[in-house]
């Protein structure tokens, strides 16, 4: 399926350069899903320039000039058309006619083309992952079928020293959801954590349509996905190239620069309107600029959502919600501190959790406790990401009163004794104690940076959303200096923490770390 994709891509490349025959931009397709009502949904493409275009949609005409400036190599110009709002899901044709020099009219058609959600995937190898490589993996693909009304699109791993305005290559075209375009070869397509979070989300809000389109390169670290300016904000050079990693998943090791992948994989959608975007990334991050990552986060969910913002003409909402997953786990040693528990606090911008003040609309799933030896840094446990991540998008991005974060730390308080620590926790009704174990201090004031001089802080009781801990004799008589919780980078066997929600215990409490 994504050869034949590629090469038909090809193919209408040739055909429209050669002849003028119009085309739509390579990712607009057949079986593809556009954003509903309130938004409006805009088709564009190719053509000779300052030509006629015309588009017959849903009983109505459109009608547009292609543009004078040339597009590409190929020498074509892109015309484009806004559609107004659609409600009614369909499906629809959408046809394209143009004048060509001959006097004739080419027509193109889009068929079978749904109103819903759109939602880009992107990030490393944990969204590449496919859905054959997780757990229940045969009965996910099996029950693809029943779910018509999710549409999926997988980008190719291609990058560019410059913005590209249409995809470099396809893996997988626009398809219906089925065994077959759910169930392709390992970490290929379908993406389980995008296919996932769909799917309940689809389930979740009634069954409208849901277009899931895929965008991710494993090894891959943050700057890759930036565009320069981002890069800029955070003092981060642009002339940079980074290796990529490949986690076991092949031995070939190349390099790439700064912003090649955002030129190439995420800006040639920014045409397309879009409901909002999940994001699994990081792990590159843990041993490689990790300092400068809430900056880099931050500045990217920023300037994506500016650029889809003006290349839609302000159709795209600017602060469209975004999604991500907090690192999961790395290894089977739980005493390893290692890179991943800062990148995980500073995916919250060092806050500690999301949604909040410092960047609008953004939403994560916790996934530290989803331990899965032997795979380390690939854990299979992907439906427990997607029923939090999706129960978060519930929450953010469609405004549904739901459950969707584990216990948040409201406040921490010392006994005057100095033998006690309080943690009050919110935002849940109750928390439930799942075992004493993950809490540290630190007594040792600057040195408080050695993670070595840390050491274990027990729960000795629980009171409705307060829990006590108790200090460790070597700290008893002196000043603490700091408090925190599952700072490893595989800090606790599968689903057991010691902090969950007691109305939903698939919800953890996140990590957390206080300097007083």
């Amino acid at each position: 399926m994504g050869v034949s994709g590629v090469v038909t891509l090809t193919f209408l490349l040739s055909l429209s350069c050669s002849d003028g025959v119009p085309r739509f931009a390579n990712y607009l397709q057949d079986h593809m899903v556009l954003q509903r009502a309130p938004q409006r949904a805009v088709i564009w493409g190719f053509g000779d320039e300052t030509k006629l275009t015309t588009l017959r949609f849903n009983d109505k005409i459109y009608t547009t000039v292609s543009r004078k400036e040339r597009a590409n190599n190929l020498g074509e110009s892109i015309w484009s058309v806004t559609l107004d709002p659609v409600s009614d899901e369909g499906p629809y044709d959408i046809q394209v006619t143009q004048p060509l020099a001959n006097g004739t009219l080419a027509t193109i058609t889009l068929h079978d083309v749904l109103f819903g959600d759109v939602w880009i995937c992107s990030g490393q190898s944990n969204m590449q992952m496919a859905v054959i490589d997780i757990f229940n993996a045969t009965e996910e693909i099996s029950n693809a079928g029943k779910y018509p009304k999710i549409r999926v699109f997988t980008a190719a791993l291609k990058p560019s020293d410059t913005p590209v305005e249409e995809l470099l290559g396809i893996v997988e075209n626009w398809s219906v959801a089925s065994s077959q375009s759910i169930g392709g070869p390992s970490f290929t397509y379908m993406s389980a954590v995008c296919w996932l979070y769909g799917r309940m989300i689809h389930e979740a809000i009634g069954g409208r349509p849901i277009g899931l389109i895929a965008t991710s390169w494993g090894g891959t670290a943050i700057e890759l996905w930036m565009p320069p300016p981002a890069l800029k904000d955070c003092g981060i050079s642009s002339n940079e190239a980074v290796p990529l990693q490949s986690y076991g998943q092949s031995s070939e090791m190349i390099s790439l620069n700064y912003s090649n992948l955002f030129n190439a994989m995420i800006y040639p959608f920014t045409r397309m309107v879009v409901y909002g975007a999940i994001w699994y990334q990081g792990e590159s991050n843990a041993d490689y600029n990790r300092d400068k990552y809430a900056c880099a986060f931050s500045k990217m969910i920023q300037y994506w959502r500016q650029t889809w913002n003006q290349r839609t003409n302000g159709l795209t909402d600017p602060t469209f919600p975004f999604g991500f997953v907090q690192l999961s786990t790395n290894t089977d040693k739980t005493t390893l501190v290692g890179g991943f528990p800062l990148i995980r606090w500073h995916q919250t911008f060092d806050v500690g959790y999301v949604p909040n003040s410092v960047v609008p609309k953004v939403f994560m799933a916790v996934a530290l406790d989803l331990r899965d030896d032997p795979n380390n840094i690939h854990p299979r446990t992907k439906h427990d990401v997607g029923y939090r991540l999706s129960r978060a998008g519930l929450a953010v991005a469609y405004n549904q009163r739901v459950e969707f974060q584990g216990p948040i730390v409201s406040s921490v308080s010392l006994a005057s004794t100095s033998q006690t620590v309080n943690v009050t926790y919110s935002g849940v009704e109750n928390i439930e104690l799942r075992n004493p174990n993950g809490f540290e201090v630190c007594c040792q004031g600057a040195k408080c940076s050695d993670d070595t001089l840390w050491v274990p802080a027990t729960v000795s009781s629980k009171n409705g959303l307060t829990i006590t801990l108790t200090v460790p004799s070597q700290c008893v008589a002196l000043q603490l200096f700091g408090l925190r919780y599952l700072w490893r980078e595989t800090p606790c066997l599968f689903k057991d923490a010691a902090i969950y929600s007691y109305t939903d215990p698939n919800l953890p409490s996140p990590p957390f770390i206080k300097y007083f």
